[in-house]
């Protein structure tokens, strides 16, 4: 019995071995370019994303004052409005 050759009469040779190599080659390298892209871009948009984390963290202590300050007014307006009335003013 002979055994029967799987690729039947299609030769490959070590040349087109070696260019499909060449070829996988660049396409690595390619994407091995916009992987560094991405990741710098990933790092930019890291940095972004902290410097407005703080700038709203900023922001949310400064305001806290505001509303404390309007019911401090609004609670001495009371007051003043009870003394008000109990003295028949």
């Amino acid at each position: 019995m002979t055994q029967l050759d799987p690729l039947g009469p299609v030769t490959i040779g070590a040349r087109e071995i070696y260019d499909q190599l060449l070829a996988t080659d660049r396409k690595v390298d390619g994407i091995r370019g916009e992987v560094a892209q991405v990741a710098q871009a990933h790092g930019e948009l890291t940095k972004d994303l902290a410097d407005h984390e703080a700038r709203i963290r900023a922001l949310e202590r400064g305001r806290w004052p505001l509303p404390s300050l309007a019911a401090l007014v609004a609670l001495a307006s009371l007051i003043l409005a009870v003394i008000s009335f109990t003295r028949g003013g």
